[in-house]
């Protein structure tokens, strides 16, 4: 018999939860903040001419900048959705004849 979705959601947190429970996080995602540093290198300084650690400082910031901008479109979709689920609904023309 297939899951419900709600079981689906509930047998994927559990072997979510059983993963991090025997793993260290910090190493488990080591490769992909290092790729995503080198990705923001490499936005910065594309032709590889500025210092390691002013290239490192400037990467940070726009790894800073994405993520704030992320965080500020995430805000402005939940403050939308809220509106629209708050806002009274327009049934007038429901059912009228034309």
């Amino acid at each position: 018999m297939p899951l419900t979705p709600s079981q689906r959601s509930m047998r994927a947190q559990i072997a979510a939860n059983t993963r991090w429970a025997h793993t260290d996080r910090r190493k488990a995602s080591e490769d992909a903040r290092q790729r995503q540093m080198a990705k923001y290198e490499a936005l910065v300084d594309p032709d590889g001419t500025l210092e390691p650690d002013e290239r490192s400082r400037r990467a940070d910031n726009a790894r800073k900048a994405a993520m704030q901008t992320l965080a500020l479109r995430s805000a402005k979709a939940r403050r939308l959705a809220r509106e629209a689920k708050a806002a009274p609904q327009d049934t007038s023309d429901l059912g009228a004849a034309s």
